[in-house]
């Protein structure tokens, strides 16, 4: 096989650098990437990468308000705590009640086929307290034509800022209506015991 029916290599005739020395000068060099003619071409979205840009200072809110959909959700975040707090303030999360200037509070915890009632009152103004007897009756919730079993019970409030009454239902039922009654008004209460 002569050197003619040989196949080649593309580049055996190229002069590479096996022991030559190449004494190129830079000044010689053909450089055919130039980042100042690309960027020069570039639309302005590009340019603005490669523009040095000041480093942000450490926010809190910053991020949560950076764009539209953050910022939308951190005062839907806010209007939500305050409609809470307004909630709060105002007591529609508070599980007690009013009755001529005393706060009650009421919870029941059944036991052996009966229901043990806690009533909890608090002063809220002495100046306009009531202080006397308070009847309390207390009835199951039953399905309609069921025999409706009542119990009947007197408590005496004084002006102590906090009294705490206890006193046993004589039956069970998930569900009990209460009605305290003093001399002008009367107060309705449905609660579930534990």
């Amino acid at each position: 096989m002569t050197d003619e029916e040989r196949p080649h290599r593309p580049n055996e005739k190229y002069k590479l650098s096996k022991g030559d020395s190449l004494d190129i000068k830079e000044e010689e060099l053909v450089f055919y990437y130039n980042r100042e003619r690309r960027l020069a071409k570039a639309p302005q979205s590009v340019k603005n990468l490669y523009t040095a840009q000041k480093k942000a200072r450490f926010s809190l809110i910053r991020p949560l308000v950076a764009d539209k959909p953050r910022a939308m959700l951190f005062a839907t975040i806010l209007v939500i705590c305050a409609a809470i707090i307004v909630f709060l303030i105002l007591g529609y999360f508070d599980g007690s009640y009013s009755l001529e200037g005393n706060k009650i509070k009421i919870d029941g915890s059944k036991y052996d086929g009966a229901t043990i009632v806690v009533l909890r009152k608090t002063v809220k103004d002495s100046s306009v307290a009531y202080s006397g007897a308070v009847d309390i009756a207390v009835s199951a919730s039953v399905e309609p034509g069921e025999d409706e079993p009542l119990f009947f019970h007197r408590v005496f409030f004084t002006l102590t800022q906090e009294e705490e009454y206890r006193f046993v239902v004589p039956f069970d039922s998930p569900e009990l209506l209460m009605l305290l009654q003093t001399e002008k008004y009367s107060l309705k209460i449905r609660f579930k015991p534990k």
